[in-house]
Order: structure tokens, then sequence, then C-alpha cells
């Protein structure tokens, strides 16, 4: 006969430990000591098993019938739900917190990204999105949870890493789909939660006399001369700042006259190589008087073993008293593509020396093709360019300085 509310608070105490049954092989558990605990007994792989739905003091009746047909339903299914109980409660733990699952699904897919995007990517969960919600099972994770974590970043006047978090988010819960752990990812329910961001200005220097200008002051800069040789090659090899940052002596080829990256280390995943020009040459030996002992060309001021700080530059540009709204670091890039494009470089070899992804498949083959033998040429011609526009004097034009026709 089930078990009712009446029933069960009439039930009392004896010596020994006795169970009264309801239904589908779910009892109450009398102890000697008057303590009340639910069971659910059952059949695995011919097996009899009993597992534990809790006391009688926390679970109610109608609460035990509804874990009675849940687990009953995990069995019809063909799982143990024992074994299962035990998974959800490890989880529940803290075993597959956000945290803990962000963690693995990082160490999966750190190879498919540029190291500094991966460092990147994990510093702004460990600043912003674990001391919010780290600690938080993964399927309790919502989107009023991570509606907070990029609402507090907007508040703070961050609205781009905002964006950014909320993507990365999105990745890791897609993946804690994929490994069962979730049954929906929240994150696109968030689609409008923050404002669009305004682009980026990348400011740059474009015209030869600015250019000029900038380049003296850039041989006169009073810091360390790590930061000075930095700041001397960033026009001459126009790479992304973090791959300057990141440049080790390993990848220097002095007889080739190459500097050539890893995949590892590049925006889109494929190795890159710079000619080095004779002016890139004798600032690498320059610096080499001073690095050329540890790792890294550019290391940071207070240990060898890391690369200069992604700020160095920037801070040197407004030491020489340049605005952020008139250089930055990244604006070497624009202003060599801007001024080879104007004199007349072909089109292909500025996008593959400045290493763009091309969305074309067809033009992306070619590019890989690589050119080398015209960005040596032109790299070389561009140093020159260079060179006469921080003299001063008359440029000669690049077709001409190149030899090369273009």
């Amino acid at each position: 006969m089930p078990l009712t509310v009446k029933k069960i608070a009439s039930l009392k105490p004896k010596k020994k430990l006795y169970r009264v049954a309801d239904a589908e092989g779910l009892c109450l558990e009398v102890t000697p000591t008057g303590s009340k605990l639910w069971r659910l007994r059952y059949r695995y792989n011919d097996k009899g098993k009993m597992m534990a739905l809790g006391k009688l003091t926390d679970v109610d009746l109608a609460q035990a019938r509804d874990e009675c047909r849940k687990w009953k339903r995990c069995l019809r299914e063909g799982f143990d739900p024992a074994l299962v109980k035990k998974e959800e409660d490890a989880r529940s733990s803290g075993k597959d917190s956000f945290e803990t699952v962000t963690r693995e699904w990082f160490a999966k897919f750190k190879q498919k990204w540029a190291e500094q995007t991966g460092v990147r990517k994990l510093a702004r969960l460990e600043s912003h999105v674990f001391p919010l919600i780290g600690s938080l099972p993964i399927d309790k994770v919502d989107a009023p949870q991570i509606r907070r974590v990029v609402l507090r970043l907007e508040s703070l006047e961050k609205l781009h890493t905002a964006h950014r978090v909320k993507n990365i988010i999105g990745e890791i819960m897609r993946y804690a789909v994929a490994m069962g752990l979730i049954l929906h990812n929240p994150v696109p329910d968030l689609a409008g939660v923050l404002p669009p961001t305004k682009e980026i200005h990348r400011a740059s220097i474009v015209d030869p006399k600015g250019i000029g200008g900038l380049l003296r002051a850039i041989d006169e800069y009073q810091g360390s001369l790590v930061t000075r040789c930095a700041l001397k090659l960033a026009p001459i090899t126009f790479v992304r700042p973090g791959e300057l940052r990141h440049a080790e002596w390993s990848e220097i080829d002095y007889e080739g006259k190459e500097w050539r990256i890893p995949a590892e280390k590049m925006k889109m995943k494929r190795p890159h190589v710079v000619p080095l020009s004779r002016q890139a040459v004798e600032v690498l030996k320059e610096v080499e008087l001073v690095t050329g002992h540890g790792g890294y060309i550019f290391p940071s001021e207070r240990s060898s073993a890391r690369p200069m700080s992604n700020n160095t530059i920037n801070a040197a540009l407004r030491r020489m008293g340049y605005t952020k709204d008139e250089m930055t670091g990244h604006g070497f890039r624009s202003m060599a593509s801007t001024n080879l494009n104007e004199l007349g470089f072909h089109p292909d070899h500025i996008e593959r020396q400045l290493a763009h992804v091309e969305a074309n498949r067809v033009r992306a083959a070619y590019n890989y093709a690589e050119h080398l033998v015209e960005r040596k040429k032109m790299m070389q011609a561009w140093a020159d360019w260079l060179d006469g526009v921080k003299a001063g004097g008359k440029v000669i034009p690049l077709k001409s300085a190149s030899g090369s026709g273009v």
C-alpha cells in the first residue's frame, strides 16, 4: 500500500532498522535512532541494487516520488542510476565546474591559436569570468549569469572586452554541449544584450614627412636600447606588435637574410617569412650585443625569460610625444601598406608580407606561394625608402629604388 504523509509520521523507530515500501521500488528506511531515509530498490544487469535519495527532512514524499520516476526513466534508458547519480554529485561538487571545463577546453584547443591569442583568452577568463562563475557547475551556468559577467564589463567601460568574453564563453559552452555536459548553449540567447562596438581606430602616420619625423624621433629615443631597437625594427618589418615582441633569436637566419616566424605565433596560423633588409640586419646586430645570450630578441626588462610587455612600444611612442590618436604600435603596418600600395608594389606581395587572411581560396593558395623573391626586393626597397624620408631629402620612387619593376 503506498505511503501517505500521515503514515510516514506514524512510523516509530525499532531496535533494528526497517523499511516500508511505497511503490516502484521506493521505500522509506527507519533507523533505530529515528532517522528516516529514502531508498530506491532496482535491478541492473540482473543484480539487485539500492541507492539513497536523501533524508525525509530534506526530501518530502512528493519529491521522493519524482526522484524515483527520474531514476526509473534512467534505468529504462540503459543506465545504472547509482553511477549516473555519482557523476552528477561529482559535477555539483566542482569536478565539472565552469573553470574545470574551461581549462579542459583550453588545453584541447590552444594549439589552434597563435600563442599570444591563447594567452589573451585565458587571461580574460581568469580576470573577468572565473571570479564570478568559475566555481559553478557547468550545467548551472545560464544566460542570466553570463549576462551579469558581460554587463559588469560594459559598466566598467570595457565594451570590446565584454564582447570578446561573451564570444569565448560561447566557445566553451559549445564544447560542453559536444561533451554531453549540458544540453543547451545559453550564449546565443544573449544576442543584443550588448551594444555594438565601434570600429577600433589604429592610428598611423602615413605621409612621408610625418614618417621622416617619427623615424628621427626613434633614433633619438632616450629609453632602453632594447626598446629603441624594437622601435627601429617595427617600421622596417611591419609585423604585428605581438609577433615583434615574441621574436626569438632561433628564428633569425642571417645567412639567408630571413626571419622565419613559426605558425603557432601567427594570427592566421601559417608560418611567415620576413625578408631581412640590410637595415633590419643592422638593427638585429645592434640589439644582439645586449640580448643575444637569451631566447627573446626583445625580452622583458624584468625577466629575460619573458617577452617585452605588450604596452612597451605604445608607451615609448607616448614618451616621444605621439598621442594614441596619432600613432600606435600597430600603425607601422598601415604606414607600410598605404605607402607600398601608393608607390606601386603588387598588392599580392604586400598582402602576403602583411600576413593577411585571404577569403578567396584560389587567391589564398596563390598567396601561400609566398612570392619570396619579389618580397625580398620589396623589403629592401622599402627600407631604403624609409632611410630617404628620414634624411628629409628627395625620396627616390620605390619602383626605381627596387629595380625590380613590380
